[in-house]
């Protein structure tokens, strides 16, 4: 990848306690080593936890996050961490406003679902984890099973084996 492609540009990494952990840390080691600042922000503050292990702090919370603020937006996987992260409201407001700006997402697996409560999906063509296909289908997205897919912004992908795929594409996306 491109050294520094990302310079000046702040990406925003949403998630909670339970995230899959390599669909956080990978995406962010990726975007970060492109020149990105990256800030991870959670409904609380202090740290979450990986669904293996990984601790991260948390930058901003989601009462505090701008979506103005930031040139992109990754939503990493994990059920427990996608579950709990769509039902605080600010961060569905932060990715609603984030999404409308024509702002690119990167989401890998279960992480869509924070999706279809901010009604970003509508004539959207994505992937995702398998389990989510009708929950997105019904948001008004496409759903098709492919390691990668970029359209209309948002880049996704399905579980932690397409992480080289979708890292290569996030940055991609981000520098345009």
């Amino acid at each position: 990848m491109s050294e520094n492609i990302l310079q000046n540009k702040k990406v925003a990494i949403l998630a909670t306690n339970a995230f899959e952990d390599s669909e956080l840390t990978d995406p962010r080691e990726a975007v970060e080593a492109a020149g990105a600042t990256v800030q991870v922000i959670a409904p609380e503050a202090g740290t979450i936890d990986g669904k293996k292990g990984a601790s991260v702090t948390v930058d901003l919370t989601t009462a505090e996050a701008n979506a103005a603020d930031f040139d992109a937006l990754i939503l990493p996987g994990g059920t427990g961490n996608a579950d709990h992260i769509r039902m605080d409201e600010a961060a569905v407001t932060f990715v609603r406003e984030l999404t409308q700006a024509g702002k690119p997402v990167g989401v890998i697996c279960h992480g869509g679902w924070i999706l279809t409560d901010a009604d970003a999906l509508k004539g959207v063509r994505v992937t995702s984890y398998p389990s989510l296909k009708t929950d997105l289908k019904n948001a008004g997205a496409e759903w098709v099973d492919e390691e990668v897919v970029v359209d209309k912004r948002i880049i996704s992908s399905r579980t932690p084996a397409d992480l080289p795929a979708f890292n290569k594409a996030i940055v991609e996306e981000f520098a345009k």
